[in-house]
């Protein structure tokens, strides 16, 4: 090879684009930055994965502080990844506390924001700018899209007492009137990251043509001109994405259910777990491949009241942390299962090799809920799960006690220095969370 490559090389073909991961080709990792970028070094990522209605805080939190050894059963789930999280207890969301009803509301709108939404019915609602959002006004030039937000329920059903139906279903605020609606359509966020034009989107519909098959030609050429392992890098990047197109046509050509009340929109796929797990494939790839480096998952929106038959549990979600203690077994088979999410999204990321690392060593994931006892609607010592190293500057592997009363917005600003976005303030906090 005679020449780098650039960073901003794309596949190209009539209707669609395919950025690429990083390649040797590029030049070294360090190196692997945008023109516009101000710091000399790989790009650290920030994703935030969202969990409703509390925890079964006993089968969460570790017994000790330190090392994770003794992981208690929730965390079971993610003990393959013991030496990447870390388990931060003692941070609390006290502007949520400030109000009557409508707590699950105030619990998630407060999340990211640290600011006590305005209890409103009406179209005035009113939150704060979210951490997510505070990052992507600062480095969202730097990639094509500024953030995504993806979910897997739209914002319908029951609204919390007195509170807009945006609350319960809204992670990200772009500013205090400008929710961010999530993408819940795994197609319709396959096609934002890979450019497909409506009428190119209907063309391969109607012939069956993968998006692959639209920038072939340009493919082809490139690979001529990259070395061994840069083609092996380039198959496996192309096969992931073939093999996710693959999944959401599966989804959408699945026959409609005779009973309009169990309907599912077309392209969502009817498996939770696998609609969970596309969306997760779908966030590895826009990182993977520098489309945005930040993003929001909410696995199911607050006071979501989904049952999970095909692991036992036949009542709602919601319902069933409203019986405290004795519910407790139920619970923790409906935690473990979210966190079995996050445990295949760090698989995922892991896999994925970036210069002398991987993926996943240049994220910082925060995994949590707003509230930690769902039955008392607690929203301090919350359950927060951070994974990945940021680049090396966060040591995991530990569980990590605070001190009572610090704000869960301390951890955002700490989140925010290592993507280099420094504010004095975030809502509720009092400083960056120190220790990590």
């Amino acid at each position: 090879m005679n020449m780098l490559l650039s960073r901003r090389t794309m596949l190209r073909g009539i209707g669609a684009s395919i950025a690429l991961p990083w390649l040797e080709a590029m030049g070294p990792l360090e190196s692997w930055v945008h023109a516009n970028d101000r710091t000399p070094a790989a790009p650290n990522r920030l994703l935030w994965l969202y969990v409703p209605n509390g925890m079964a805080m006993p089968n969460w939190t570790p017994r000790e502080e330190g090392p994770l050894r003794d992981l208690p059963p929730i965390l079971q789930e993610v003990r393959e990844f013991a030496g990447d999280v870390n388990i931060l207890s003692g941070l609390n969301s006290l502007s949520a506390e400030r109000g009557g009803g409508g707590d699950h509301a105030r619990a998630i709108a407060t999340y990211l924001t640290g600011i006590t939404p305005l209890d409103t019915t009406g179209p005035n609602y009113r939150a704060g700018v979210s951490a997510d959002q505070v990052a992507a006004s600062r480095i969202g030039d730097q990639t094509r899209l500024a953030s995504l937000e993806v979910g897997t329920e739209e914002n319908t059903g029951f609204c919390d007492f007195g509170y807009h139906c945006v609350y319960k279903g809204t992670l990200a605020w772009r500013s205090p009137t400008q929710p961010m609606i999530k993408e819940v359509r795994p197609r319709l966020v396959f096609e934002r990251l890979f450019e497909g034009n409506d009428a190119n989107r209907a063309e391969r519909d109607d012939l069956r043509r993968s998006i692959l098959d639209h920038v072939r030609e340009d493919s082809r050429a490139l690979a001529r001109r990259l070395g061994a392992d840069d083609r092996r890098r380039m198959d496996d990047y192309l096969t992931a994405i073939r093999e996710i197109e693959q999944r959401i046509e599966r989804a959408a050509n699945f026959p409609r259910l005779e009973r309009p009340e169990l309907a599912i929109e077309p392209g969502i796929p009817r498996d939770y777990q696998e609609h969970c797990r596309l969306m997760c494939d779908l966030i590895v790839l826009a990182f993977r491949s520098d489309i945005t480096r930040i993003g929001t998952f909410l696995l199911t929106n607050e006071l979501s009241d989904r049952a999970f038959p095909e692991h036992g549990i036949r009542r709602g979600h919601h319902g069933i942390t409203h019986e405290g203690p004795r519910a407790y077994d139920e619970l923790t088979v409906v935690n473990r299962f979210h966190l079995r999410q996050l445990a295949y999204l760090l698989g995922r990321l892991k896999s994925v090799r970036e210069g002398a690392g991987t993926l996943l060593d240049h994220c910082l994931i925060c995994y949590g809920s707003a509230l930690s006892d769902g039955n008392g609607h607690s929203k301090r010592n919350l359950p927060i799960l951070l994974a990945g190293n940021a680049g090396g500057t966060v040591r995991t592997g530990r569980h990590i006690r605070y001190p009572a009363n610090t704000p869960l917005n301390n951890l955002w600003l700490s989140m925010l220095e290592r993507v280099d976005v420094r504010v004095p303030f975030l809502g509720d906090s009092t400083g960056a969370l120190r220790g990590l």
